[in-house]
C-alpha cells in the first residue's frame, strides 16, 4: 500500500486495477488542512500519476463535502482518468462530494448510503455592489454544478426536478438516490462513519449520519481558526 498524507490512499494494486479512497473534507491547498483525513487536488493528482495505466480504477467515496473548485478540480481530474472507474458510496456523498461521486462510469450506492445536494454557499463582506457579485458569483458555479447532475440523470427525470431538491437541501438514501440519477443501489450494508466539519453546518444532517461520525478532536492551530473566521472559503 502506498500513501500520501494518509489523505487520498492506493490500495490493492494489481497490473490492471487499483482500489482508490476518498474520505475526509474536499479542501484547496494545505494552508486548510484542519488534519490528515482532508483531501485536496494535490493529493489526487499525484497519487493518479503513480498508477500508471489500469485499465480499472475502484474509487470508495466517504466525505461531507467541501471546497466547491477543489472538488471541481478532483472530479475533472478523475473524469479525464482512461481507467474504467467505478465509485462505491461508502457512506455519504453530500455537498460537492456528490459531484466527485459522479465521476465514474458506474456509480454504486449501498440503499442506507446517502447523497445530499444543495446549493452552493460563502461567506463575505462587502457593500452592495459585493454583495450582488458574490451572489451572481454563486448562481454561476451552481450552473456548472447542475450541468454535472443533469448529464447523469435517469431516463425520464427533468433537470427542474433536481433544481428542486437542491433548492431544499435535500438528503437522498440510495433508493431515493436511484429514482432521480443514473446509479445502481444494493442491499443496506454496514456503511463506514463519516467524519465531517460540514455537518453541523447545514440544515438538514440526518440524525443517523451524526450519530455514526465519532467526535475526533481537531488540530490546535488559532491561527488557521481566525483565518476560517476572518474569510471562509467557498463551499459546497
Amino acid at each position: 500500500m502506498r500513501a500520501i498524507k494518509d489523505v487520498f490512499t492506493i490500495k490493492n494494486q494489481t497490473d490492471s486495477s487499483a482500489d482508490l479512497f476518498i474520505y475526509g473534507d474536499i479542501i484547496n491547498n494545505t494552508g486548510w488542512k484542519w488534519d490528515d483525513s482532508d483531501v485536496m487536488p494535490d493529493d489526487v493528482k499525484n497519487i493518479l500519476g503513480q498508477l500508471d495505466d489500469k485499465s480499472n480504477l475502484n474509487i470508495y467515496v466517504n466525505s461531507g463535502g467541501g471546497s466547491v473548485f477543489a472538488g471541481l478540480a478532483i472530479y475533472n481530474m478523475l473524469k479525464r482518468n482512461k481507467a474504467q472507474k467505478t465509485v462505491y458510496v461508502d457512506g455519504v456523498a453530500a455537498s460537492i462530494a456528490s459531484v466527485i461521486a459522479l465521476a465514474g462510469d458506474r456509480v454504486v450506492v449501498p440503499s442506507n448510503a446517502f447523497l445530499m445536494i444543495h446549493k452552493p454557499w460563502t461567506v463575505g463582506v462587502g457593500n452592495a455592489n459585493d454583495l450582488r457579485k458574490m451572489a451572481e458569483d454563486l448562481d454561476n458555479i451552481e450552473s456548472g454544478i447542475m450541468n454535472v447532475y443533469k448529464e447523469n440523470l435517469k431516463e425520464g427525470i427533468e433537470i427542474e426536478e433536481i433544481q428542486q431538491l437542491v433548492d431544499a437541501e435535500t438528503w437522498l438514501s440510495g433508493e431515493e438516490a436511484e429514482k432521480y440519477f443514473d446509479i445502481e443501489v444494493v442491499e443496506a450494508k454496514e456503511v463506514a462513519a463519516c467524519m465531517s466539519d460540514y455537518f453541523d453546518k447545514y440544515q438538514k444532517t440526518p440524525n443517523k449520519v451524526v450519530a455514526k461520525a465519532p467526535f475526533i478532536p481537531k488540530k490546535d492551530n488559532n491561527e488557521q481558526l481566525k483565518i476560517q473566521n476572518a474569510l471562509d472559503l467557498l463551499e459546497l
